[in-house]
């Protein structure tokens, strides 16, 4: 758990990028697509064929940590008919790219054609900006493998009847800019297999709901680390409440995520060892456990967030990098919880710039919050530039590495 220094060993990508989850039925993470810019605002030309870029892409931005293993999943990678016909594609590695054409792309023979030799070449085909009223996207229909359905443009109550037209094609459909959990229960009955989207990121609101006890006695001991007159020993009391969070703590210092020399046989002795901040740390973390089954990808941006949060603070060098850990975290709390994030806070003991990063993205606290939100959709043109470009991807990729490090360390 040991903060991650940026310098210039690091590999520096010729992009900001990041990453948004495509996913299955079962809300698991199928593929990613890539959001991009080079430094000259575009997109393809950013992205180069060279050995080391690739390999930072692949091994960093494809991994995910599933049933506490690294798997690497595909990336749908946005390409124009321009750069397609001009034969500038890099040589990717075709079970690790789906080519996504665009709206505005010119459907000409020439285009199919080359569609058809791509195909041939082993590359998965998608098709974004579907409007079914077009007559013009109709040729590529019959040369793709996934279509991207924006539900919000088509309209849910169209979407029926154009599955249907669409089903002799035998397409897999993506169902795109799906918002809330009731919009993915109706695409998930209309039969698609793919979702995007930010419907994990908004909470059911669940009327009256508050606090699990669980949460409560993670909230207690948060509480008492914050307390500058607290010792191992009054921290352990109050876990001690809870057996399984106990366990939980001596798990995770005797797995290898530390270089612990003798096995930790009590709390008191664990935070002896290892200092206050490290378990406030992982209090923290076990506040982004899932009581209502949620996605894993949930808590796995839960946890990128923080990171790059506290990875930011430490570049500006501002004072208390845990503090910008914690409100990136708890960000998404409500989420998590299906909690109003104002109604959430009245029962957390935290500090009010903290409070306030939360719910105003006030201070230096809620700036750092929101570049850090920016930054993942891939938004980079509404950056506030709090640091040099580079930076933000290359906190961003630590951060994505790191997540996967911890949900290891957490199910080990």
């Amino acid at each position: 758990m040991a903060g991650i220094k940026l310098n210039s060993n690091d590999q520096n990508l010729p992009v900001l990028m990041a990453r948004q989850p495509i996913y299955t039925k079962s809300q698991d993470v199928a593929a990613y697509e890539l959001l991009y810019r080079d430094e000259q605002g575009n997109f393809i030309q950013g992205l180069k064929d060279d050995e080391a870029t690739l390999a930072v892409l692949i091994n960093s931005y494809s991994s995910v940590n599933a049933n506490n293993q690294n798997e690497n999943v595909p990336f749908f990678l946005k390409v124009t008919d321009e750069i397609l016909l001009s034969n500038q594609l890099p040589d990717l590695p075709r079970h690790m790219f789906v080519l996504q054409l665009l709206a505005h792309t010119d459907v000409t023979p020439a285009l199919i054609s080359r569609l058809q030799e791509l195909a041939k070449q082993g590359y998965r085909l998608a098709l974004s900006g579907f409007d079914p009223a077009d007559t013009k996207f109709y040729p590529l229909l019959k040369v793709i493998h996934v279509l991207k359905l924006d539900i919000q443009l088509i309209g849910l109550h169209r979407i029926p009847n154009l599955v249907k037209k669409l089903k002799p094609f035998n397409l897999e459909l993506l169902a795109d800019k799906v918002e809330t959990q009731d919009e993915f229960r109706q695409c998930l009955e209309m039969g698609f297999e793919l979702y995007m989207g930010y419907f994990l990121s908004k909470p059911c609101l669940v009327r009256g709901k508050t606090i699990s006890g669980n949460k409560v006695i993670l909230l207690q001991v948060l509480n008492e680390l914050n307390n500058p007159k607290s010792t191992p020993q009054s921290v352990e009391e109050i876990a001690l409440k809870d057996p399984e969070l106990t366990y939980k703590i001596l798990r995770v210092v005797n797995s290898a995520a530390f270089n612990v020399q003798k096995e930790v046989r009590s709390l008191s002795h664990a935070i002896t060892l290892l200092g206050m901040e490290q378990i406030k740390r992982w209090v923290m973390l076990f506040l982004t456990k899932s009581e209502g089954g949620k996605p894993l990808e949930l808590t796995r941006t839960m946890l990128v967030r923080a990171r790059m949060c506290e990875l930011m603070a430490e570049i500006l060098e501002y004072d208390n990098p845990m503090d910008y850990f914690i409100v990136g975290l708890l960000s998404q709390l409500d989420v998590m919880m299906d909690m109003n994030m104002t109604s959430l806070l009245e029962q957390v003991p935290l500090q009010s710039n903290v409070k306030n990063a939360l719910l105003e993205r006030e201070g230096s606290l809620g700036k750092v919050l929101k570049e850090a939100e920016v930054y993942e959709t891939g938004e980079f043109d509404r950056l506030s530039d709090l640091l040099e470009r580079p930076f933000y991807e290359v906190s961003y990729r630590h951060s994505i590495k790191w997540a996967d490090q911890v949900l290891s360390a957490m199910h080990t």
